[in-house]
């Protein structure tokens, strides 16, 4: 048996109840498409509320997957609700995928085995089970949901309007069914910018460890080795008294030192230990000792973050001590690093020259764009005010879970 489902109004549940029911099952409705924007805890509940409003033993509750190719079990009545998200058919199989592709109700008194269209699910003991009906939840825009399964253990004839009922209930919920589908859709995306940002930062946090040791183990242990023949040699020179080759070798001498100064410099820059060791709060206090030009107030939270976060708010500090030294002309400053409500916030406020504030790629020397682009790469904004003879604050906020 197959009826169309098109033209069912939800006024239709009007006349199919008593007047008790017909306020006990609004009620439920209510409750179901307010249970949350998740889709599992809905589809639950719906299975819940058709169960009892239709008189039968179980109800199933299929919905779209993201990929619209295939049926997910979302919601089942006790005890099949352990089998939700482990039941998948595409679209076209067994009696669920055939009502999926047709947009139709169908019934089925008895003997199932029999109807060509259904297929047997083990988990779900088809067999213990005489009779079903299952019908398409539909809505607009979205089209087709999902799809409403009920089985009684006796045969059960269901009646044209027990399939008008679980219609109508069917386009009363899926509305927020397919909220919660979209819902679901956007966390998962978000979830993939994150772990994409992640991934992002740790393989440059990993060349950047790869880069500094190369040059720990190369160029500053040969620059080392030097420097000990340099001063053997300046030692054998003096006892020949040849002072201008004595001169050569310390300029020689202090060249090598500069050299591994700056080596030494380039391997803080590119990985920080204090960061690995004392995390932001400690990686924060360090970078302000290597800034002598500028008087910095520190008020820094003791707070561990996850470790690209910590990396992102650290090269961001980096990049606006530079600016303070380089272009503000400060001469003391003062640096903010807290977290609360599930926020991490930097901000830096320097006393110097300012600027005229505009599109942050504008900002040339002050490098902003790239801060802007290091906050935005791990959820968070950066915002600059200033103005000239005002001094400058850069502010860069960071969601973080708890």
């Amino acid at each position: 048996m197959s009826s169309r489902s098109g033209g069912v109004s939800p006024h239709a549940v009007h006349g199919l109840v008593d007047a008790d029911r017909e306020v006990a099952l609004l009620l439920d409705i209510i409750a179901a498409t307010s249970s949350g924007p998740e889709v599992e805890p809905m589809a639950a509940a719906v299975a819940r509320m058709i169960t009892a409003a239709t008189a039968s033993d179980v109800c199933f509750v299929h919905v779209l997957d993201d990929t619209d190719q295939s049926l997910t079990l979302a919601g089942a009545t006790p005890p099949f609700d352990e089998q939700v998200g482990r039941i998948r058919m595409p679209l076209g199989s067994g009696v669920s995928g055939w009502v999926a592709s047709h947009r139709e109700p169908v019934v089925i008194v008895s003997d199932k085995e029999a109807d060509p269209r259904y297929v047997p699910i083990a988990a779900l003991r088809g067999k213990d089970f005489a009779s079903m009906a299952s019908v398409p939840m539909e809505t607009e825009p979205g089209g087709l949901v999902g799809v409403l399964n009920v089985h009684t253990i006796e045969r059960r004839d269901f009646t044209p309007r027990d399939i008008e009922l679980l219609l109508v209930i069917g386009r009363l919920i899926a509305g927020a069914l397919h909220q919660a589908r979209l819902h679901r859709q956007l966390s998962a995306r978000e979830r993939a910018h994150e772990n994409f940002a992640e991934q992002v930062i740790a393989a440059q946090e990993s060349e950047r460890r790869r880069l500094a040791g190369d040059i720990h183990d190369g160029i500053s242990q040969r620059l080392v080795g030097l420097t000990y023949r340099l001063d053997a040699a300046a030692r054998a020179v003096d006892d020949l008294d040849q002072p201008a080759a004595a001169e050569q070798l310390e300029k020689a001498r202090d060249l090598v030192d500069l050299t591994l100064a700056e080596a030494r410099s380039a391997i803080g820059g590119l990985r920080p230990p204090v960061l690995d060791d004392l995390g932001l709060l400690g990686g924060l206090a360090s970078l302000a000792t290597s800034i002598p030009e500028v008087d910095l107030d520190l008020h820094l939270a003791d707070e561990r973050l996850p470790e690209h976060i910590e990396v992102a708010l650290y090269r961001i500090a980096q990049e606006c001590f530079q600016n303070v030294v380089k272009h503000s002309r400060a001469l003391v400053a003062t640096v903010t690093f807290t977290v609360r409500d599930g926020v991490a916030r930097l901000e830096v406020v320097d006393n110097g020259v300012g600027f005229e504030t505009g599109p942050l790629s504008s900002s040339g020397g002050y490098g902003m764009l790239s801060m802007a682009e290091r906050a935005e790469l791990v959820g968070g904004t950066l915002t600059v005010r200033s103005r000239p003879g005002a001094g400058t604050t850069v502010t860069v906020s960071i969601p973080v879970e708890g």
